[in-house]
């Protein structure tokens, strides 16, 4: 009985210790993660605004009503939607073709790996900064591209290329980043299955076709989602770029509600627009889930 009741005792104290080191993470998550959630989900149905007098007043559906009507917010959303369909492509693509590359053993493989992953972890900020001077009408790229004889567009300034050229940049800096994690997934593969499969004769697109595309699945949607959540959040890059210009050819969901909520103080409709976007992220995540995951876990 004595023991039981030491037993049950320790169990409490150890309980308490750990709740006591878990409560930093616990207390900064509660008022930087869960409260400005509430908070934002409840100013969505009102017309909040710190600047307004007169208090603040529930409106229900109002905001997302007025979001959905507002040719504004589409154009912002087809904008973010070819930004996403736009570079999710290219960088799964580009990423896992340097995993593939860049995993097998030689001489310098870790500078190249190291060379790949770098552009992924520099301020975004300071990325913009340089593509910006990259695409300036004086830049060095339209100096390349005149001394080719080539045609020097304005990239920032012409409305046909703003969106693309910020696309490239995005797919450039973020390849490196999933090429880790492509990397990751590929180490995960056991070496015995290639080596069963070049005795049976496979050739190296078989071996990728049959052994390593299948095993990566599991990878290839958690670098979908991810990628799919970052690129729907474009936004240091407009700002920095174009401020959503030319034409609000580059204005994104993001931007528009920063403008709605920083320039116009109108924070209750730009949470609303935050939580319309955060409905679009869960639907695409879902998709892609849907399509990717391995059958036997449907």
């Amino acid at each position: 009985m004595a023991e039981t009741t030491r037993g049950a005792r320790g169990r409490r104290r150890a309980g308490a210790t750990s709740w006591l080191f878990l409560s930093p993470w616990v207390v900064a998550f509660a008022l930087f993660g869960l409260y400005p959630f509430a908070f934002s989900l409840a100013a969505s149905f009102t017309d909040y605004s710190p600047i307004r007098g007169g208090g603040t007043r529930f409106v229900g559906l109002a905001n997302y009503a007025r979001a959905l009507a507002d040719p504004a917010f589409w154009s912002a959303l087809g904008n973010t939607g070819v930004f996403v369909f736009g570079t999710i492509p290219f960088t799964t693509a580009l990423a896992l073709g340097l995993a593939l590359a860049v995993q097998p053993a030689f001489r310098g493989r870790t500078v190249f790996r190291v060379g790949f992953f770098v552009p992924s972890v520099v301020s975004v900020v300071v990325l913009s900064l340089v593509f910006k001077g990259l695409y300036a009408p004086d830049g060095a790229l339209n100096g390349l591209l005149r001394s080719l004889h080539l045609p020097a567009p304005a990239w920032l300034l012409d409305p046909r290329t703003a969106l693309p050229a910020i696309m490239a940049m995005d797919v450039w800096s973020a390849s490196g980043y999933y090429m880790i994690i492509f990397l990751a997934g590929l180490e995960a593969i056991p070496r015995e299955l290639y080596d069963a499969a070049r005795l049976e004769g496979a050739s190296p697109w078989t071996q990728l076709e049959r052994i390593t595309l299948p095993l990566l699945k599991p990878t290839l949607l958690f670098v979908l989602v991810v990628n799919t959540v970052r690129s729907l959040q474009i936004f240091a890059e407009v700002f920095v770029m174009t401020r959503g210009g030319p034409l609000h050819r580059t204005t994104t969901v993001v931007y528009y509600l920063y403008e709605e909520a920083f320039y116009r103080f109108d924070l209750g409709y730009a949470s609303a627009v935050a939580y319309l976007l955060f409905a679009v992220t869960l639907v695409l995540a879902w998709l892609q889930m849907r399509a990717v995951r391995p059958a036997e876990a449907r």
